[in-house]
């Protein structure tokens, strides 16, 4: 068995073309889709970064995992305690070693997210690793070429995972300027438009529109197709354009993989897998260029799987699943037993009979930007803020998904009875979850988190309110000195 798997950062789907994009950003993305699966409601448990791919590599909620903030307490794996043998948990059932020691694949990384967070756990589990060295900023053209050699020097190996690394969509937009602008005639995304740009205009907090590099509109020379700030559509074209710019480049890079494979006669066998971490806000609940809320933007990821004998060309899932139910399934479909420390649900008869294995709901998280969980289910999201990251939302938001996509108009004033719905739901899985903490430490992390700041509050609030002040947004700074008066002593 062969298998690889697109690591993608920071992609929503709903900038592919097989998830109905109208730009063409992704047409070997595209390809694989037509020849797999393609799933509509797919989630990561945990945003962003670290506490995504803690979830996904481990097969445990964030709550658990102890892993939701970019850095304090809570971003590192809870210590495992008294029940730790002589080799701890990771090294059993993580994804990568559950394919190494139980399916007996050689497994490979290859890219730069361990050290960027420090995430040491990451690499529980692989069997060789390649950490192209640029912790998270390198382009494409710096990762294929490890990519490449491995695939050259593994020639005529039988049983291996390869999971590489892709960071172009992330922030900063990074694609090199001799690739030019394919997209500079095509109309951007219909709900923008110079209105909205007025009113996201009077907005404060980090990463706003006028703020995109997170507390100022600070611009990196190196990074020309990153704006500081979006005053008019002009300018609005710059940002979206960089981000698809990244999504088009790494698809080439992506194409040239699979035209390796293919040389080596191996491509017609070979599991593809596609996803991501998070996604990426432009606009939605005034958040831009961004993964910083638990809404449905950051947390909905695509996930595509091409596996000759097992998958329809070109299915479509529409059930809701987390990131964190790869595992099981995976486990599933090559016959073997799940781990009992795994939380997710399998959705292997999505996959070979079509059937509906979505749940009831989802519960999502993102404790790095602010202190937020939501519940997803249906056509809605209802989001519950503790900490708003220094923005303006409410402390309950409901929006509805198919009517709203952009989560615009909050629903909760006007619809206490789904309110009390999400409420339910959200109160039955966190009693679930502190009833099952695995750990010796029963806390949930959000208990450091609001102790402690998210990580990306730790900024001088001060400053930021005379930038806000000096920016015609008085009444923001106001806001922020009367909320947060203990960070101004």
């Amino acid at each position: 068995m062969k298998i690889v798997y697109f690591d993608l950062d920071t992609l929503r789907p709903d900038h592919l073309g097989c998830y109905g994009y109208h730009r063409n950003t992704s047409p070997h993305i595209d390809a694989i889709a037509s020849e797999g699966i393609r799933f509509n409601n797919y989630y990561a448990s945990d945003a962003p970064c670290l506490p995504s791919r803690a979830a996904m590599m481990s097969g445990r909620f964030g709550i658990h995992t102890g892993v939701v903030n970019h850095s304090g307490t809570a971003a590192d794996m809870r210590a495992q305690g008294p029940g730790r043998g002589f080799q701890d948990e990771l090294g059993h059932n993580s994804l990568p070693a559950f394919l190494n020691r139980d399916l007996g694949l050689h497994t490979c990384y290859i890219g730069g997210f361990g050290a960027r967070h420090s995430s040491w756990t990451f690499y529980a589990g692989f069997r060789e690793i390649h950490d192209t060295g640029m912790g998270g900023m390198e382009s494409a053209e710096d990762v294929t070429p490890y990519v490449m050699d491995w695939i050259d020097r593994n020639k005529g190996r039988e049983d291996w995972y390869l999971h590489i690394n892709y960071w172009d969509p992330h922030t900063p937009y990074r694609v090199p300027e001799k690739f030019g602008n394919p997209f500079e005639h095509d109309p951007l995304p219909e709900w923008f438009d110079q209105e909205l740009i007025d009113e996201h205009m009077k907005m404060g907090g980090p990463h706003t529109i006028q703020d995109i590099s997170m507390y100022d509109d600070a611009v990196r020379p190196e990074f020309p197709r990153q704006p500081g700030h979006v005053t008019n559509m002009e300018e609005m074209r710059e940002l979206i354009d960089g981000y698809d710019c990244g999504i088009r480049y790494m698809d080439g890079h992506i194409g040239k993989v699979l035209e390796a494979f293919e040389k080596q006669g191996i491509k017609d066998d070979l599991v593809i897998i596609v996803s991501s971490d998070h996604g990426e806000n432009f606009g939605e609940l005034g958040m831009y260029a961004e993964h910083g809320t638990a809404d449905n933007i950051c947390h909905r990821i695509p996930m595509i799987i091409r596996w000759p004998g097992k998958t329809a060309a070109g299915a479509v899932d529409k059930g809701l699943h987390y990131n964190l139910d790869f595992l099981p399934t995976l486990a599933e479909l090559t016959g073997r037993d799940s781990r009992s420390s795994w939380e997710g649900a399998s959705y292997a008869p999505s996959l070979t009979r079509g059937e509906d294995t979505g749940r009831d709901e989802l519960i999502l998280g993102q404790f790095a930007h602010g202190c937020q969980r939501s519940v997803r289910w249906d056509r809605w999201i209802y989001l519950r803020t503790w900490h708003d990251g220094y923005h303006r939302f409410e402390g309950e938001m409901l929006f509805d998904l198919e009517e709203d996509p952009h989560e615009r108009f909050n629903l909760a004033e006007s619809r206490p009875d789904l309110v009390k719905t999400a409420r339910e739901k959200y109160e039955a899985w966190h009693t679930d979850m502190m009833e099952s903490m695995p750990f010796a430490d029963k806390k949930d992390p959000m208990e450091y988190v609001m102790k402690e700041l998210p990580c990306h509050c730790r900024y001088d609030l001060e400053k930021y309110a005379r930038r806000l002040e000096a920016t015609g947004r008085e009444e923001e700074a106001e806001r922020l000195r009367r909320e947060f008066p203990e960070q101004f002593s």
